[in-house]
């Protein structure tokens, strides 16, 4: 889930060698931190957040392949 998440951030913003993806287990959740440059931030949100809705449904997708549970923060 990593990689899918780190390949589709790095599509959307102008500084993909600024774009880091942590993987922090838990118990039955991955939660997945994307972290982006500061101007990028809006591009990677979207307008009312259309755009990390769909990144993370897209993600929670592939996910549910392996019978995993993915939640995706944006942190700064």
């Amino acid at each position: 889930m990593k990689e899918v998440l780190e390949i589709i951030a790095k599509a959307l913003v102008e500084n993909p060698e600024e774009v880091s993806v942590t993987e922090i287990p838990g118990e039955d959740t991955i939660t997945l931190e994307l972290r982006v440059a500061e101007s990028d931030m809006g591009k990677v949100i979207g307008k009312q957040g259309k755009i990390a809705r769909a990144v993370r449904t897209v993600v929670k997708a592939a996910a549910s392949k392996e019978n995993k549970h993915v939640v995706v923060n944006i942190v700064q």
